[in-house]
């Protein structure tokens, strides 16, 4: 492995491209400027699992609605998970609206990495980048983009889970007293914008002349991980009752997957074999075709019901309107628009 001592005036050179390429995104400040410590984490527990792009526009919602923790904190739980609604990953917004209220309760978000980490929903990655972004710690932030910079500078070939802790002791190790929190951002723009995933564009990489795996001339294969698996199929139904112009939902139950969301009447999603219709009530139901949607850990495909009904089913739940926002997640959103013939405005 290379020795730290190579990487010296990484900091130094890094800092200076930054200074002159940071990306304009909604939750940052100026450089040179105090960081508000709601919207970094506010930011970086909407970027788990998410690209800019879309997470972007959710931040500033959430900002405007919200603009302080506190406010946050303050929020009905159906209000937040409606706003949270096709972002994915909701336990991220369960564990927001948890974080918010004790950060509330004590008084503001503590000042270090440790410290932050007693949060709900802050792991390592997510407190460090608080730490140093926030509140100036020298702390390291690493995360999938920083893994694969890393992963080329010194050319890794091992195993990748113990390359990974090789990886975390090199950034802890380089992060300056200085700018730590620029030095995080820096890191992250370069992966995201010069030192991508696919065809990265090292003719304008500040760090190509220590990269190994550029001196090997293959970047590109880096970094090695081990081969995925497939992920398991499972099977479900999804029931949509249509009224007039309007269609019926229910609220998933609180715990679990997609839990506290609204949702459209659904069974249980089960691998193996499709299960055969077990409809929640009588009715006049047709196929109104199937729906794939890709969950961390497994693939759905989801059987989706129509029937024209005169009165409400049994059971809690609201008529909506399905050309209106109703706060679905993703799979229930394609499962309604494709039993309606329309899309539905989450937002």
């Amino acid at each position: 492995m290379t020795r730290r001592s190579d990487f010296r005036e990484l900091a130094a050179i890094l800092l200076a491209w930054f200074d002159q390429n940071a990306r304009v995104l909604p939750w940052r400040a100026p450089i040179g400027t105090k960081r508000d410590p709601y919207r970094v984490w506010l930011a970086e527990i909407m970027l788990q699992q998410t690209t800019v792009p879309h997470a972007a526009p959710y931040f500033e919602a959430f900002t405007r609605r919200w603009p302080t923790v506190e406010d946050l904190a303050a929020a009905q739980d159906e209000e937040v998970m409606r706003a949270w609604a096709g972002l994915g990953y909701y336990a991220r917004a369960r564990n927001l609206l948890k974080c918010a209220r004790e950060v509330a309760a004590r008084g503001g978000f503590p000042e270090t990495s440790a410290g932050l980490r007693e949060l709900p929903g802050i792991g390592p990655y997510t407190a460090g980048a608080i730490a140093a972004i926030a509140f100036g710690e020298r702390a390291a932030a690493v995360d999938g983009n920083v893994d694969r910079v890393f992963a080329r500078l010194l050319a890794l070939k091992g195993e990748w889970a113990a390359e990974k802790k090789r990886i975390a002791a090199e950034v802890a190790a380089l992060v300056p007293e200085e700018r730590p929190g620029d030095f995080a951002e820096a890191l992250m723009d370069l992966g995201a914008t010069i030192c991508t995933p696919t065809s990265p564009n090292c003719m304008i990489c500040p760090l190509t002349g220590l990269c190994k795996a550029r001196a090997e001339g293959r970047p590109a294969e880096y970094p090695v991980k081990p081969a995925k698996t497939a992920k398991p199929v499972r099977h479900g139904h999804a029931w949509v009752y249509v009224k007039k112009d309007k269609v019926w939902l229910v609220r998933r139950p609180p715990e679990g997957l997609l839990g506290g969301m609204l949702a459209l009447p659904s069974g249980v999603w089960k691998e193996g074999a499709a299960q055969e219709p077990a409809p929640p009530s009588d009715a006049d139901w047709q196929p109104a075709g199937e729906v794939r949607h890709v969950f961390t850990h497994f693939t759905l495909r989801l059987a989706v019901w129509r029937a024209n009904v005169s009165n409400s089913p049994a059971g809690e739940g609201t008529w909506a309107d399905p050309s209106e926002e109703t706060g679905l997640p993703t799979v229930f959103a394609k499962a309604l628009a494709l039993a309606t013939g329309g899309t539905v405005r989450r937002r």
